[in-house]
């Protein structure tokens, strides 16, 4: 140092700041079991599963809480649960994480609540290969972080699942690619069966042509819900040009050539509001 001298020690930050974070961290934690005990797992068609039984995980395990519900049938599942962090995504490693531990313990479906995934998160879900463990995205409503402001009514939705994006890529002869949107595909452990949203009830979904992995950049955009659109150019009294609006409610993209990634992802905004990613590879490894 210029100065010749050491700086003095700041009692402002000693070991305090850590205590506190464990401390957080735990009442986060505890409160989130307690919500997601009270109002269960709500899933498309207002099916809610409900816990028959849910504690909380010792300290310090990647799982933070097991437990059992019912399905259609009427047999109990063993179910896992992990939250995501209280500010920011759940990203790829602790989503690989739980879902190693939960499958190692022999858990029937493994939910993980957060309030966002990021895509690398999302592609490794759609990518588990284990079929004895049902994975459930959920969504944390964004006024849970709201604390005691909270309004607790019996439809406050806490927890919504979300699905995967069912799409395709069409390879065409002069070697360019085409994407097909065809909704969104939802397992309903109700009925034990897993079914498809239309494509058409999809709010918005974009598309990266060269998806590198990290950072989603938006090449094209499209708007398949025409309700929308209809209410919309009710409100400006009919001014929109419907040839160019029809363009931008499609669910087939414009031709693309494959990028430097030889990888694409696309986002798709789910009737709930929940934004949900596929990753395709155009090698020819995953589809």
């Amino acid at each position: 140092s210029p100065i010749g001298v050491a700086p003095d020690g700041l009692d402002t930050f000693g070991e305090a700041p850590i205590e506190s974070d464990a401390r957080n961290t735990e009442a986060y934690l505890d409160r989130m079991i307690r919500l997601i005990r009270e109002d269960g797992v709500r899933f498309p068609g207002n099916k809610v599963m409900k816990f028959v039984t849910l504690e909380a995980l010792a300290d310090g395990s990647t799982l933070h809480a097991k437990g059992t519900w019912a399905n259609g049938e009427g047999g109990e599942r063993q179910v896992a649960v992990m939250f995501g962090p209280q500010y920011g995504p759940l990203i790829a490693q602790m989503v690989e994480d739980g879902i190693r531990i939960a499958a190692r313990r022999g858990f029937d479906d493994l939910v993980f609540a957060a309030f966002s995934f990021d895509g690398a998160a999302q592609a490794v879900i759609q990518e588990d290969p284990d079929p004895k463990l049902r994975i459930h995205m959920a969504q944390i409503r964004p006024d849970v972080a709201m604390g005691d402001l909270l309004k607790t009514t019996v439809s406050s939705q806490l927890f919504t699942v979300s699905g995967s994006p069912r799409t395709r890529v069409e390879r065409q002869k002069d070697g360019q690619c085409v994407v097909h949107m065809e909704g969104v595909d939802i397992y309903d452990p109700v009925s034990n069966s897993v079914y498809s949203t239309g494509a058409e009830k999809v709010a918005a979904w974009f598309l990266d042509s060269d998806y590198g992995g990290r950072c989603f950049c938006v090449c094209q955009a499209f708007f398949p819900d025409k309700d929308a659109w209809a209410k919309l150019g009710k409100a400006l009294k009919g001014s929109l040009d419907d040839e160019a609006f029809s363009r931008l409610s499609g669910t087939v993209s414009l031709p693309f050539a494959p990028g430097g990634h030889k990888r694409i992802a696309i986002k798709v905004i789910d009737p709930r509001g929940n934004e949900v990613m596929r990753v395709h590879r155009l090698d020819g490894r995953y589809d």
